[in-house]
């Protein structure tokens, strides 16, 4: 088993079993490790917060947590599970799933339900109480590099959350040792194209932050940057800076790190063509 590392090979998450502590600063409700996993074929199953509800306040309030994670995420897995149900791509992990619907118009609900698991699972990670702030190290460089500043990339990001017609996400990725910011909607998700590696994520669904913050979308997302972005876990996303090293992410046990069904590189091959171009008019 591959645990993700950092620059100097130390693992940089706990053997399988310990308390996830990503997130908890200071302390606060912890999510087994062994839980959070959505399984490696359907049914999948609901990965918990890694935090309370009560622990992204007052940014994100306990009721939207509780009703985004309890009732829409946890919709979108019931649906994804009853569609696949005697359907052989029940049998891959999600990723696969996500990759393998995403041209197929005839499948095009079990990819946006399957996309929006994936989205909710992956968002949850990209918050942390006392969070924002600026990343630092090799993330930094990385940001200084390809938006010429920190300020400039946060311009950039909260454009792309507010621009973003509709429902829809707003990313930070990495393509090819450079960082760029995409926006997608519904439930796109740059997951689907194995050459780009999110880190970070915003959900724009009007179902994130409209009981806060009603039509006010500019306010809860730069809220959300400034004071709650998970700068640990987008580093962890990072592909490694040696192509030689082992990738960060490899494919984990059912009971393994939650960045196992996160990670592009787990699953083998990417979409292309229509799929990508439907992404890219997005950026």
């Amino acid at each position: 088993m591959v645990l993700a590392t950092s620059s100097t090979g130390a693992p940089l998450h706990p053997p399988t079993g310990t308390l996830l502590s990503l997130g908890h600063p200071g302390g606060g409700r912890l999510a087994p490790m062994s839980q959070v996993s959505f399984g490696a074929r359907a049914p999948y199953a609901l990965p918990p917060l890694p935090y309370g509800e009560t622990e992204l306040e007052p940014v994100i309030s306990a009721r939207t947590l509780g009703f985004h994670h309890g009732r829409h995420h946890q919709g979108y897995l019931t649906t994804l599970n009853r569609l696949l149900a005697g359907d052989p791509l029940g049998a891959l992990p999600l990723v696969r799933v996500i990759r393998e619907t995403a041209e197929d118009p005839a499948r095009t609900a079990i990819f946006d339900n399957a996309a929006q698991v994936w989205n909710h699972s992956f968002y949850w990670y990209c918050l942390r109480r006392g969070g924002g702030g600026q990343p630092a190290g090799r993330l930094a460089a990385l940001i200084d590099r390809s938006f010429g500043s920190f300020a400039a990339f946060q311009q950039r990001f909260a454009a792309a959350a507010m621009s973003q017609f509709g429902s829809g996400w707003a990313w930070l990725c990495e393509e090819g040792g450079r960082l760029l910011v995409l926006r997608t909607a519904n439930a796109e998700t740059p997951i689907a194209f194995a050459g780009i590696n999110p880190l970070l994520t915003i959900d724009v669904w009007e179902h994130a932050y409209y009981l806060d913050y009603q039509n006010r979308r500019a306010d809860h997302v730069n809220a959300v940057i400034g004071q709650l972005l998970n700068w640990q876990f987008a580093e962890l996303n990072l592909p490694p800076e040696n192509p030689a090293q082992p990738a960060m992410v490899a494919a984990l046990p059912q009971t393994a790190s939650p960045l196992a069904y996160f990670d592009p590189r787990v699953s083998p091959g990417a979409t292309t063509g229509s799929y990508l171009s439907r992404l890219a008019r997005r950026l």
